[in-house]
Formats: structure tokens, sequence, C-alpha cells
């Protein structure tokens, strides 16, 4: 993918400002470990029994590459689409904005620059009309 003129002008692909695979990897890996045992989320059946079913580390990987890729890196995401993946586990808009607000929280702690946040805050975004299947 090649960077747009706005990409350019902040030093490339959001990938490249997040200084790649590295850094992706770790907020990615610091993230799924506070979403895992996170109380809130899994006061959901579906989702605690998908903690207990689905090991960390093979989340990890695939949250990774999909970050990577939708950063305009190199990786590219071979899991299910967001809809396959999630629709089984009844996922309301509070708990959205619970993995929203941990997902802050990690950005936050690795000083990802406002810019970056947002964009990532903008890719997570577009995908919660099929994550959130649960509406009340």
């Amino acid at each position: 993918m090649a960077p747009t003129q706005t990409q350019a002008q902040q030093g490339g692909s959001l990938y490249e400002r997040l200084g790649g695979l590295a850094p992706i990897s770790v907020v990615v890996s610091d993230f799924i470990d506070a979403l895992v045992p996170d109380a809130t989320l899994n006061q959901n059946p579906a989702i605690d029994a998908a903690r207990k079913r689905v090991p960390s580390p093979y989340l990890k990987y695939h949250v990774t590459a999909m970050v990577c890729q939708a950063t305009g890196g190199p990786c590219q995401y071979h899991g299910k689409g967001m809809k396959e993946a999630h629709a089984h586990l009844n996922i309301t808009g509070q708990e959205w904005d619970r993995m929203l607000t941990i997902f802050k929280g990690v950005l936050a702690k690795h000083q990802v620059p406002a810019n970056e946040t947002k964009e990532l805050l903008d890719i997570v975004e577009s995908t919660k009309a099929d994550i959130v299947t649960n509406i009340p």
C-alpha cells in the first residue's frame, strides 16, 4: 500500500509511524493480557467460555497480524472476518466500550502519540458493526 500524502507528511504509513512490527506486537500483547482476564467482560458467559477455549498466544498472533496489515504493514491477516469471529459472543455496546477503555489505557501506557492513537481508534471503530451484535 502506497502512503497517502498525509502519511508521507507525517513520516509514512501508520505502521511505520508506530515503529513497525516489534512495537505493535508489544502493544497487542499487553492489550490481550489486559483484555482476557477482565472481570467485566468475562461476566458475559460466551466471552468467558471463549477465553477458556482460545489461547492468548493465538489471539496475540492474529490481532498482531491484523493490526500490522490494517496500518499499512507487510503482514497478512488470515483469520476469520470480524463478524464470523465474534457473532457467537453476543457482545454488547457496554462490553465494546469496556474493550475500548482497556485499549486506550494500553495505548497511553505505551505513549502512543495522539494522532496515531486516533488513527488506531478509527480502525477499531470501523469493526464495531461486525462485533457488537447484542444491542439492547
